[in-house]
């Protein structure tokens, strides 16, 4: 299947979320509802199942994660010392130009690129993205501010729904349980539900946004979109990595 394929279904989804945001057909409550039955439900439902079901010994290789958090931390680090110098403070700016949305765009791109196994490996990335910059970020905020370090905060920001699901599937896989086959169809069933009603929901929530681009946006949008991608790429090549075959 090719790439504009599988992109075309998520972007229609979200501007069929954006024109029932504009039509008034989804209104703010609705969209808050859906919103939260997505994010809290139906999302940590796709990351339990596939946990539940993944072979994690295919997962759990090092290259893959040195390709993609290695310039994570790269464009984190020069996002934040550009920012600093020009605000003269800490800002969220590298975080958000690192913290990219695997949860929802990549779980459709890669499960319709590479299936199972592509998901394997992508969960494996979920699973360590959140701590590995979300600690980083709360160093940065201590180090070069006023900040005090809070590890409650920290832990605070992991303890979601998503996680927790993916947490949960992973002790499952490990403990070798053996679930009811009702259990597994009520998790797969809701785990359906959850890509489509994301992506309505993000093409709802941009409905109340104006583009307003200025340097700063620009700047993260264009580390975010393009030199990361062009640097996970080079760290790719550098480990040799040409395909699913030699990571599985």
């Amino acid at each position: 299947m090719s790439v504009a394929h599988i992109i075309l279904p998520v972007f229609l989804l979200i501007i069929l979320g954006y024109i029932l945001a504009r039509r008034g057909a989804l209104d703010a409550h609705a969209n808050k509802a859906l919103g939260s039955l997505a994010f809290k439900l139906f999302m940590p439902m796709v990351l339990f199942t596939g946990m539940v079901n993944a072979p994690l010994h295919d997962g759990l290789n090092i290259k893959i994660l040195a390709a993609y958090f290695v310039p994570a931390l790269l464009i984190f680090a020069v996002v934040n010392i550009i920012t600093h110098r020009h605000m003269g403070n800490p800002t969220p700016f590298g975080l958000t130009a690192s913290f990219s949305n695997n949860a929802l765009i990549g779980l459709a791109m890669v499960a319709g690129m590479y299936g199972d196994a592509g998901l394997v490996l992508l969960f494996t990335v979920l699973a360590v993205h959140s701590l590995l910059l979300f600690g980083f970020q709360s160093l940065y905020s201590t180090l070069a501010g006023s900040e005090p370090f809070k590890p409650g905060v920290l832990l605070a920001s992991l303890a979601n729904p998503m996680i927790i699901g993916l947490l949960l599937g992973t002790a499952v896989n490990l403990a070798h349980l053996a679930l009811p086959d009702w259990s597994m169809k009520l998790a797969t069933w809701l785990a359906q539900a959850a890509l489509p009603c994301a992506l309505i929901v993000l093409g709802a929530n941009l409905s109340g946004f104006r583009l307003r681009p200025n340097a700063a946006v620009v700047g993260i949008t264009v580390a975010k979109l393009a030199i990361m991608p062009l640097v996970v790429l080079l760290g790719c090549v550098l480990l040799h990595i040409s395909g699913m075959d030699n990571l599985i």
